[in-house]
């Protein structure tokens, strides 16, 4: 039970530092793109923040996402061969190269090329951004193993320092060399890269051979052990975790359709002009900065806790029985949670949606369709919330056979989101892409509730329940949605700055009613979050 106690530490640790992370991230780049928006067009806009982000995280995405999820299973146990693990994810630097060489043909030859006198040197951006995401790969070996033995502030200072450059290149040559066009994205984001991989590097080659990493048993004992070569009496690679590393990869191809689908829609059928794409995108942005700076950093590290806490493919009653109520506990505190702050951000994003693009954008973004997009956008989230995190558990607690089993449901859905996407985007415009979205969400979170259901049915553990939030915490949300919507039709967004001040104190005193519900009749998940995703208070109670 301990070192069941030990590894939910240590991914409740990662899970903080990835929030803080990702909230640096996202304000960052808030900031940047408000401050871009002064001095670039929104056609420039749109082909960075679709066509050429889409390349990369395309490009990096299917390169390494398998590996990531087969390296870090808990399935192999401590027996694991760190050498043949190695080896395994070099060949994520050739899969990139040869990704980078496909894409880079389709985006250079068979997709739509922006006007040279509004986008100027499309081109060299495309071969930039490939190459920024094959050298983002090189560090990919020492990513999982930082990952593995839990390195919770390795992440969170080379992201944030590669982070860093990547705002300083961008704001120096928008304001002095504007002209250089898509140029400044393509060099920042080649630092980005250029700094996630310089800071692993000089880390590993300290720690390495250190008395800290003696004192830890860190399986590794120089540099040498970090480039791939084969040992004696054993194979090149674990061949089971190779064939793990297949079946994640055919889902993963599946889950980036998914995941960046409205991307592909835009980009391969036209849908929407660069511009309207430049001003969805921003919008999209600022709808998901609350769930990409806090959902997704909360399922990439339990996904890790789930994976070394539980057997892989075995049903519960196979598991010992301690390791299965602690994940039990922790999977219906996270749902609870995610669920709580999604019905949060619905409530309170609908009645404040036009505010926030006005402030933020001004008459570009908060006219037309961006009021209406970011409201349906606060709906969404909330079911891009629970989807997090009953994903994260299905992903790490099935079986390989029914990994494979699940490439064909993921398959359906993606074939499904993109006729979707296609049809309602003709109908709603770029409102369609995320009622497809939605739509699509929904059937995601029935499979995984199905699977878990399934998977507790045998036992006396029922974590489906953290989906139902206490009455009175759903009658304080219920009385905020009316009042704040009442607020906004009389106070905002015409009227003048001292009503809008009004508007915002209305629904201050709301959310700290919900807050109050909250902390009264959900004191187990306050108790949750003090003492598993707080380190200051858990290290200051321990």
């Amino acid at each position: 039970m301990s070192s069941s106690q030990d590894v939910l530490k240590n991914a409740s640790t990662l899970a903080s530092y990835n929030v803080l992370l990702q909230v640096m991230f996202r304000v960052l780049t808030f900031l940047l793109n408000a401050f871009t928006l002064r001095f670039v067009s929104k056609e420039l806009i749109g082909v960075v923040n679709v066509r050429l982000t889409l390349l990369y995280s395309t490009l990096v995405f299917l390169s390494r996402e398998a590996f990531r999820r087969a390296c870090l299973s808990g399935e192999s146990g401590t027996n694991r061969s760190w050498r043949q693990v190695i080896n395994l994810l070099w060949l994520t630097v050739p899969l990139g190269v040869l990704w980078a060489i496909l894409l880079g043909c389709v985006w250079l030859w068979l997709l739509e090329i922006p006007d040279p006198q509004v986008v100027p040197y499309y081109g060299p951006a495309v071969v930039l951004f490939s190459l920024s995401g094959v050298q983002e790969l090189l560090a990919e070996p020492l990513w999982v193993l930082a990952q593995a033995h839990m390195f919770v502030r390795l992440k969170a200072v080379a992201e944030s320092l590669a982070m860093v450059a990547k705002c300083s290149v961008t704001v120096v040559l928008v304001v002095f060399a504007r002209e250089w066009g898509l140029y400044i994205f393509s060099a920042a984001h080649l630092v980005y890269t250029g700094f996630l991989v310089l800071c692993y590097a000089v880390y590993f080659l300290r720690f390495l051979g250190s008395k800290e990493a003696a004192k830890t048993g860190f399986p590794l004992q120089g540099v040498a052990d970090l480039l791939p070569c084969r040992a004696d009496g054993e194979p090149l690679v674990d061949w089971t975790l190779a064939r793990l590393t297949w079946s994640f990869f055919q889902q993963s191809f599946l889950k980036q359709i998914l995941t960046e689908g409205e991307r592909y829609v835009m980009t391969f059928l036209n849908v929407l002009s660069f511009g309207d794409q430049g001003v969805y995108d921003i919008v999209n942005n600022l709808g998901s900065m609350v769930a990409r700076f806090i959902f997704l950093p909360i399922e990439e590290s339990f996904y890790i806790f789930f994976a070394k806490v539980l057997v892989r493919g075995r049903d519960v009653r196979s598991q010992k029985k301690e390791e299965v109520a602690i994940a039990a506990e922790v999977l219906e505190r996270l749902l609870k949670l995610v669920l709580v702050i999604g019905l949060i951000i619905t409530v309170f994003g609908y009645a404040y949606s036009h505010l926030a693009l006005d402030i933020y954008g001004g008459t570009l973004l908060s006219s037309g369709a961006g009021p209406s997009l970011l409201r349906c956008y606060s709906c969404y989230v909330l079911l891009l919330a629970v989807n997090g995190v009953t994903e994260c558990f299905v992903f790490a607690a099935m079986s390989q056979e029914e990994v494979d089993k699940y490439n064909l449901v993921m398959l359906a859905l993606s074939v499904s989101f993109l006729v979707l996407s296609y049809l309602l985007t003709w109908w709603a415009g770029g409102l369609g892409f995320i009622l497809a979205n939605c739509l699509n969400m929904g059937l995601r979170i029935s499979h995984s509730c199905f699977y878990i259901h399934r998977y507790f049915r045998s036992s006396q553990w029922r974590p489906l329940r953290g989906l139902l939030p206490s009455p009175l915490l759903v009658i304080s949300l219920g009385v905020s949605a009316v009042v704040t919507t009442v607020s906004e039709v009389f106070l905002c967004c015409d009227n003048g700055w001292l009503l809008r001040a009004v508007h915002v104190g209305v629904g201050a005193v709301c959310l700290l009613l919900v807050f109050i519900a909250l902390l009264l009749t959900e004191t187990e998940l306050v108790q949750f979050v003090r003492t598993q995703l707080l380190p200051k208070y858990r290290k200051k109670h321990a």
